[in-house]
């Protein structure tokens, strides 16, 4: 814990922006229409979380990860099927996504974005730059999979449900330290990504063998020690992970976040600015009128942070 920054310093907020437009665009009817009668749900709840985000962090730094590799991300190379079980955004969401990177732009926010490498890989990437650089890393996301990035005093903050934890929290929920939930949905899979696992292998049983073992690679060179464990089943379990042991190092990797996105990151870029008060205006026109009032407490937000 010595050799990351201490839970006083100052804090870098990432933030996972497709969970909180998806959940929009599910939550807020699809009535709500812009100037041309196009949908702006999406638009307009993204831009209420990040409004009600910025005025309860007073966060001095943030980046906001967009997804835009979809099917291109490198890990598709990897495995095709990855992620396959995902339908595309329809177009009505995609142009609103659009939109969302507009609005967190114009309100001095950085934002992320790579066709090759996904959301999850920026904030990692920009995790380990900011950390580097003396900043606690604050990951505001509702997906588990971030919990990997997490170390020292950094925190995954789910804000929706307003929930945070920290890396003991970590283990308390999943049974094992943030640095291999790589190797626990290695194990046990991932149905929301497409991640095979090892069949036969569930939550219960991944957290038991790194409890045991500590990653994958130590389990499979200690393979024959896993018939003493005491889970259910222990004696068919060797076999089982002995049959699917490419596919158990396969998701692993899928799994695991990259730190190596080719972006700039620095303190200075994911300064909050000020906010373009015209921009932001003339986006509220764009969406009818909606969120002009969320608009305005954008801009005040903005005013206060840079004069602190």
């Amino acid at each position: 814990m010595s050799n990351y920054p201490e839970r006083g310093a100052p804090t870098v907020y990432l933030i996972d922006a497709s969970i909180y437009i998806f959940r929009a665009w599910f939550s807020v009817p699809d009535s709500m229409r812009g100037e041309d009668g196009s949908p702006v749900n999406a638009a307009y709840g993204f831009c209420r979380f990040l409004t009600e985000f910025v005025e309860r962090s007073q966060a001095h730094y943030v980046a906001v990860a967009f997804d835009e590799s979809l099917t291109q991300s490198f890990r598709n190379d990897l495995y095709p099927q990855y992620k396959m079980n995902r339908e595309l955004p329809p177009k009505e969401l995609s142009e609103q996504f659009k939109l969302c990177r507009r609005i967190a732009e114009a309100a001095g926010l950085h934002c992320l974005a790579h066709n090759r490498y996904e959301a999850d890989d920026l904030i990692a990437t920009a995790a380990k730059s900011m950390r580097n650089d003396g900043y606690r890393v604050g990951i505001v996301s509702g997906d588990k999979d971030l919990a990997q990035v997490l170390r020292g005093h950094d925190f995954w903050w789910d804000f929706a449900r307003d929930r945070q934890l920290g890396a003991v929290q970590v283990v308390e929920k999943f049974g094992v330290p943030p640095e291999t939930i790589q190797d626990y949905l290695g194990l046990c899979g991932d149905a929301v990504d497409n991640i095979p696992g090892v069949p036969g292998v569930g939550p219960k049983t991944a957290t038991a063998l790194l409890q045991e073992f500590g990653d994958v690679e130590t389990l499979y060179e200690r393979l024959s020690d896993v018939q003493h464990l005491k889970v259910r089943g222990a004696k068919s379990l060797a076999p089982k992970l002995r049959e699917h042991k490419d596919q158990a190092f396969l998701s692993k990797e899928l799994a695991t976040v990259a730190y190596d996105a080719p972006i700039e990151i620095s303190p200075q870029a994911l300064r909050r600015s000020a906010a373009e008060v015209q921009l932001l205006r003339q986006l509220g026109h764009i969406m009818g009128g909606r969120g002009d009032g969320l608009f305005e407490r954008l801009i005040n937000s903005a005013r206060r942070s840079l004069a602190q």
